[in-house]
């Protein structure tokens, strides 16, 4: 196995315009893996820090003079090394000096580079005890935007096509399709307005929460109908975002605790909701576990912002028997190796994962690689868009080469 001969990184956009981390890492076999790192912009209180204070620039300056003279001569294969020296080099607890996003890319590029010198696609080198790459994610496509990422929508965040056929082919179309028909019902709606796209090409328009969950309820019976494959509704709250003074504030009501968790279960049952992230603020464990006990028999309740991909979060969750899912996201956390504890902790305490993009992707695959490796239950990574499509035709390819 080879030493790593040399780690370059510089900047690179997302698909927001705004800049961002690309890792190249070459070992001295001639492997190499090149990663760019996404970022989000609904972010947990308790995420790595993305960049230092001074951005991309002075991330750059510190990787180059600082870090990567010591990742230089370690073994490729030794990710927790290579893992633990970045924080080392860091020495904060937040990955405020090097950044989330300088791991993030490094720890991928570095883990992309092994599996080139093995001849292996990325998801063999990830692959979690009992995983062998033939159980492939259900597709999580936002089809409609609202909260931060589709100012003048609704408040709740995401409005989801859960396409769970293990058939990748299917529950691509299937959630494309949703999208689609959610689209031409929105046009109908409002036959004069310029209606957009979110950040992460999902419909925006100023329609109210419920409504818009019917308009999307309807467009996945329909498609369903159409392809006879499972697609159902599914909501991200984000819920964070509008929690203030002990109370959620959305356009036309304002709940407190109670009244939140009794909306929530409403709006499950009435509509056929079977994935539901973020319901809850992220502070109360409490919270998601009153709403993981009144639905969680007929829905994933799943972590993000509570979790941030951080095992110790985690641990508290379970405690609390707060969720029966987990969205993991790697630059939440900063590397593969955090990461993967998370993904083992959840997969112990028989959770759900979901393997999560960020509202400001990079155009590659590699995240559908984590998703097949480690076992997930579902791909969260949009549907349209060249950054959210490169996830979904990656996960084609791996179908097509390692299934079954």
């Amino acid at each position: 196995m080879s030493e790593i001969r040399s780690v370059g990184v510089d900047l690179i956009y997302d698909s927001r315009g705004h800049a961002t981390i690309e890792a190249e890492v070459r070992l001295g076999s001639g492997a190499h893996g090149r990663a760019g790192a996404p970022s989000g912009a609904s972010t947990g209180m308790h995420e790595v820090q993305a960049f230092p204070r001074g951005g991309v620039p002075e991330a750059l300056t510190t990787v180059r003079k600082q870090l990567v003279p010591k990742l230089v001569g370690l073994e490729a294969g030794d990710r927790a090394g290579i893992d633990g020296m970045i924080h080392t080099v860091d020495g904060t607890p937040n990955l405020a000096r090097v950044g989330g996003n300088s791991a993030t890319a490094i720890s991928v590029a570095s883990a992309m580079a092994l599996a080139a010198e093995r001849g292996q696609p990325l998801w063999k080198v990830l692959a979690r005890p009992g995983v062998d790459g033939r159980s492939f994610p259900a597709i999580v496509g936002n089809c409609l935007n609202g909260g931060k990422h589709a100012i003048g929508g609704p408040d709740i965040q995401e409005y989801i096509a859960f396409a769970t056929d293990r058939d990748p082919a299917r529950s691509i179309e299937a959630a494309l399709r949703v999208h689609t028909l959610l689209g031409e019902a929105l046009h109908r709606r409002f036959p004069t307005a310029a209606l957009g796209r979110g950040d992460e090409g999902g419909w925006v328009a100023a329609v109210g929460n419920v409504d818009a969950l019917e308009m999307l309820s309807e467009a996945c019976a329909r498609a369903r109908d159409e392809l006879r494959t499972e697609v159902h509704p599914g909501l991200d709250f984000a819920a964070s975002e509008f929690y203030d003074g002990g109370h959620y504030h959305y356009k036309d009501r304002t709940l407190d605790p109670p009244g939140q968790v009794a909306f929530v279960a409403e709006l499950v049952d009435k509509y056929g909701v079977r994935y539901l992230e973020d319901p809850i603020e992220q502070e109360s464990f409490g919270g998601f576990a009153a709403v993981t006990k009144a639905v969680g028999d007929r829905t994933l309740v799943i972590g993000d912002d509570v979790y941030v991909t951080n095992a110790e979060r985690l641990q508290r969750g379970i405690a609390q028997h707060s969720t029966n899912a987990v969205l993991i996201k790697v630059n939440q956390v900063g590397t593969l190796t955090e990461t993967l504890r998370t993904v083992d902790l959840a997969r112990q305490d028989g959770q759900a994962t979901i393997t999560s993009h960020r509202s400001g992707e990079v155009p590659e695959g590699w995240l559908a690689h984590v998703a097949l490796g480690t076992g997930a239950r579902g791909l969260k990574c949009g549907v349209l868009g060249g950054e959210r499509v490169a996830k979904l035709n990656e996960l084609l390819r791996l179908a097509r080469l390692h299934g079954p």
